[in-house]
């Protein structure tokens, strides 16, 4: 096994993680993740991308159940759990009976998440045109048909 050097991160021999579909993509979504977290820096509430989906969901889905939430996102309901707390803590998520359920717990915008949601969905637009900027639009639309087609592949 060769023996680690110090190379830095421009010069770092990758090998066949430079061919790796899954590889490229994780790094990808460091960068956009982190810029979207810079994105969302100075809103009163920063959101993680993850959160911003919620609200998104949320807000378009009224009456939304947290276990049809949880499978949209694709995390099970105890993941779930401890960010709607953070989210509903921060007037963003409220949570109230089901109407048709009492039992489970149907989702909505909080009244200070309806607030700001123009803030985060032009933060969310402004970041996605940074990160697009090197791509036309055709080309833009083309990356996404490429990514669905590869979670479908990773189904």
């Amino acid at each position: 096994m060769p023996r680690a050097s110090a190379a830095s991160p421009t010069t770092i021999d990758r090998g066949l993680l430079t061919e790796l579909v899954g590889y490229a993509l994780r790094r990808t979504q460091v960068a956009v993740f982190g810029d979207f977290a810079r994105a969302m820096a100075d809103l009163p509430v920063p959101l993680s991308s993850g959160e911003f989906a919620i609200l998104v969901l949320v807000e378009r889905n009224p009456d939304l159940s947290q276990t049809a939430l949880a499978r949209a996102i694709g995390v099970d309901r105890s993941t779930l759990v401890p960010i709607l707390d953070r989210l509903e803590r921060n007037g963003l998520v409220a949570r109230k009976p089901a109407p048709r359920d009492r039992r489970r717990h149907a989702l909505a915008l909080g009244r200070r998440g309806t607030r700001l949601m123009a803030g985060y969905v032009a933060a969310a637009r402004k970041h996605d045109k940074r990160v697009r900027r090197g791509l036309s639009s055709r080309e833009a639309a083309q990356l996404l048909r490429l990514l669905d087609r590869l979670r479908e592949g990773a189904r």
